[in-house]
């Protein structure tokens, strides 16, 4: 059974209350008001102190004892957060009254800054926005294909050399004899929409495709966009626009001059390369002037065999399809010497040729502004 416990063993709590307010009048900074608070409320602060004496006393007393403490305890916290705010206005006035700011003074980058886009990743965004504008939408197929949809109804022969395996990432053949591959074009996809749907189709196909080849020049994973126009009456000058306007928009020049070379291509009759005219001005290649001539892209008129495979019939309906290598054309476009640091995962090459998060591509703005 507890003990009476004289209240008058612990202080007078008017008088521990006149203390604390003065010593809390006292307190002249925010970080003295501290002190305080620690001094007199923290776990082993001198109200606390009182607290931890209930135990002891006779539950009359205790009931009588506590409503006391807790009263001192409400009272001093409602005056030390009154003080902090006057301590706290009273602090913020004097620091707007010494301190300046020099709003001519660039605007410090903040981390979003930091990070940047890859050059891949903002030409195939450049690539989206020049042929969204001339009515192309954009089509998706798998990394992992079928022979047929990677070469058979491209009408290329068993016999051709891009289906050897020097050439081509196969996986293991199947018990029924099948393979698949990692697609060598975006072609397949081309593929897969025509069996999907009806002429008129107008599509471009950009996407990662895979070849067993590495030097300056090429990749074993690298990236193409491919476009498809099938409709009963589309020709040859539509593609030779399509391009054209494309390659004004791309490197952002007012005229291209552009020259159709014949070519062979399994998918394509007619098929051609296309040439643009560029110039060499000391390191810089400037393209659309001068008197030298570089490829950049295959292009033709789908073939007739590929609408049959498709289920189309040749006899009414006809297209064209281009296939642009898209590290070829942004090396063109930002001077880029070699294709592999693009791979490397080298913060120094992707913070010199790179791009901040805000340099969304726009027509109106200029693909590369």
């Amino acid at each position: 059974m507890g003990k009476t416990i004289d209240t008058a063993e612990y202080g007078d709590l008017e008088a521990l209350e006149t203390a604390l307010l003065g010593e809390l009048d006292a307190a002249g900074d925010l970080a003295a008001l501290e002190d305080f608070r620690v001094g007199a409320l923290g776990k082993k602060g001198r109200i606390s102190a009182l607290m931890k004496t209930l135990g002891q006393m006779e539950p009359d007393a205790r009931k009588s004892f506590g409503q006391s403490v807790n009263g001192l305890k409400q009272r001093v916290s409602d005056a030390l957060e009154a003080r902090k705010s006057d301590l706290g206005e009273a602090a913020l006035a004097a620091r707007l009254a010494t301190e300046t700011a020099d709003v001519t003074l660039p605007v410090r980058p903040g981390p979003e800054m930091m990070g940047r886009i890859h050059p891949i990743s903002q030409v195939w965004d450049e690539l989206t926005e020049i042929f969204a504008d001339m009515g192309f939408s954009v089509a998706e197929g798998p990394d992992i294909e079928t022979e047929e949809k990677n070469f058979d109804k491209l009408n290329i022969p068993a016999s051709h050399p891009a289906r050897q395996e020097m050439d081509t990432f196969y996986f293991p053949t199947k018990e029924d004899g099948s393979r698949k591959l990692l697609r060598t074009h975006t072609s397949p996809v081309q593929i897969r929409t025509m069996e999907a749907q009806q002429p008129p189709i107008r599509i471009i196909a950009p996407g990662r495709v895979y070849r067993s080849d590495y030097d300056q020049t090429h990749t074993p994973m690298f990236h193409q966009v491919e476009g498809l126009v099938i409709d009963d009456s589309t020709h040859m000058g539509h593609l030779k626009w399509c391009l054209e306007e494309f390659c004004k928009a791309f490197f952002e020049v007012d005229k291209v001059k552009m020259k159709f070379r014949a070519s062979h291509f399994p998918f394509t009759e007619p098929s051609m390369e296309v040439d643009i005219q560029y110039a060499e001005v000391g390191n810089e290649v400037r393209m659309g002037e001068g008197d030298k001539w570089m490829e950049i892209l295959g292009c033709g008129m789908v073939h007739p065999n590929v609408l049959r495979a498709v289920g189309y019939d040749p006899e009414k309906v006809q297209g064209w399809a281009f296939g642009v290598g898209i590290e070829r054309i942004t090396t063109l476009k930002y001077g880029m010497p070699d294709l592999r640091p693009m791979f490397a995962s080298d913060m120094r090459w992707l913070k010199h040729y790179g791009f901040l998060p805000f340099d969304v591509p726009s027509l109106a703005g200029g693909l590369s502004s």
